[in-house]
């Protein structure tokens, strides 16, 4: 079994900072991928962030400038660093990777999520 465990999220003022984390459990042999979604009340599924095995990242427009992807793959973790938040970036952070599970296995993995709160 693997599993994503996303943790960081919390309430923050306009202007804060959080630093989201992604913890992966099982046994994972890589990844092709990872990235971070988020979805709001009455909003759909969001791409945030993505970064790549190679290190490439993207980011949507609206986060471009203030957040960043990273990882550490010895720590099978991936992380968001968030700033100079606003009360839009209100929503529930899901973490999702494209994982090597086996040799040639590749599954895509999500998380439950982390809720963060910009208060206005």
């Amino acid at each position: 079994q693997v599993q994503l465990a996303e943790s960081g999220g919390g309430l923050v003022q306009p202007g804060g900072s959080l630093r989201l984390s992604c913890a992966a459990s099982g046994r994972i042999f890589g990844a092709n991928g990872m990235g971070w979604y988020r979805q709001a009340p009455g909003k759909e599924r969001e791409l945030v962030a993505t970064l790549t095995s190679e290190g490439r990242t993207n980011y949507a427009d609206s986060v471009k400038g203030r957040f960043t992807i990273s990882r550490d793959n010895a720590e099978k973790m991936v992380y968001l660093q968030m700033n100079s938040l606003k009360p839009e970036d209100s929503a529930v952070y899901v973490c999702n990777a494209d994982l090597y599970v086996g040799i040639g296995v590749r599954r895509v993995v999500w998380g439950q999520g982390t809720q963060v709160i910009v208060s206005s």
